[in-house]
């Protein structure tokens, strides 16, 4: 399938920041972009359709775990492929939100199934948005050379200080190596997406491409949902004059990838359409970052104050978070054209020109 022969395409939670981006991509060359949104005031407070969102998109207003919404728009839609991006998102907040959390991801997942199920009908191909939150802290390796998963870190270590695992150093996690071994709510939530549709696609034969994304950052981006988006958040209080607060001792790792790299990503796997019965691609920028060196780089864009390490923790985060994009370079007409600091220089600029229109208006 290429640009021009795009059929219809239906994505689930299309108008949120990565579904309008992705919009800008494809819609226009779609023979129909359809969007089911329920605009969930966490990111769409004014629950208008985005501005951000191209024009060609079909906004569907509703929700993924309400089964009367999905037979009234499967009425109408007979999606040859369903990008499955509609989730409750965040780590921490999973943590006690835990129910909110399994309705959007596992339930809305199983409603969507439920309502093709009822329509008879079985789209070509399904492009689900996962997560690196799925493989928890992943593998790391001792100094004898061998390879261990750790698990969760625990209460008690991070009371006593203890932030990494002794006498080891991580690994970045690679779909084809990593077990997932999830250490939140939301990365459950995610690996269990994955098994539901892979069951469910292998029975109807469908294709399924499960793209586990890294810590997505840009303009586009929600300025007000403080449980996604540290780039941002970071970028508003430094833009304030505040000072930063990093926690444990600021060399938590993560990989930042620019919001039109992940977009383009999705690009080629619809364009270019199911290289298996199932796959699985890491995108991020192969990159990592600690916490305390992104935090200073905003604060010197800003001059603002020097961020300040405070050694707070939050019970169930991942210490080291980095993948290799290797099979995706190779598996992929794709590869990350942002570093970090130019997608955080655009960020910066994007959210001063947000907060520039917010005055005018």
């Amino acid at each position: 399938m290429t640009a021009s022969t795009l059929g219809t395409v239906l994505v689930t939670g299309g108008a949120g920041f990565i579904g309008c981006a992705l919009s800008h991509k494809l819609a226009a060359t779609a023979e129909r972009w359809v969007v089911i949104d329920n605009l969930h005031p966490q990111v769409h407070p004014s629950a208008e359709r985005p501005a951000d969102l191209h024009e060609a998109a079909e906004l569907v207003v509703g929700d993924v775990t309400d089964a009367a919404a999905w037979d009234a728009l499967l009425a109408d839609v007979r999606p040859d492929v369903i990008v499955h991006l509609a989730a409750e998102t965040g780590t921490a907040q999973s943590l006690h939100a835990a129910t909110s959390h399994a309705e959007a991801n596992v339930v809305g997942t199983t409603e969507m199934l439920d309502a093709l199920g009822r329509a008879g009908q079985v789209p070509a191909h399904f492009v689900l948005s996962s997560s690196r939150a799925v493989y928890g802290e992943g593998q790391w390796q001792r100094e004898d050379g061998t390879v261990f998963e750790p698990g969760q870190r625990s209460h008690a270590q991070f009371e006593r200080g203890e932030w990494d695992f002794p006498a080891a150093k991580p690994l970045p996690s690679r779909a084809a190596v990593t077990m997932p071994a999830p250490t939140s709510v939301y990365g459950a939530t995610k690996l269990a997406q994955e098994h539901i549709l892979s069951a469910w696609s292998a029975a109807h034969d469908a294709k399924l491409t499960v793209l586990r994304l890294q810590n997505v950052y840009g303009p586009g981006q929600s300025l007000i949902n403080s449980y996604t988006g540290i780039v941002s958040l970071f970028s508003q209080l430094a833009m304030d004059g505040g000072t930063i607060q990093v926690y444990e001792d600021g060399r938590i790792v993560r990989d930042f990838v620019f919001i039109d790299d992940i977009a383009e990503s999705f690009r080629a796997v619809i364009t270019a359409g199911p290289a298996a019965d199932v796959s699985r691609f890491d995108i991020g920028s192969g990159v990592g970052t600690t916490i305390l060196e992104l935090a200073q780089a905003i604060a010197a864009y800003h001059d603002a104050p020097a961020p300040v390490v405070n050694g707070m923790y939050r019970d169930g985060d991942v210490r080291h978070a980095e993948c290799s994009i290797e099979d995706s370079l190779a598996g992929l007409d794709w590869a990350p054209a942002w570093d970090v600091t130019r997608g955080v220089a655009a960020l910066q600029e994007w959210i001063a020109a947000q907060r520039g229109a917010d005055v005018q208006e």
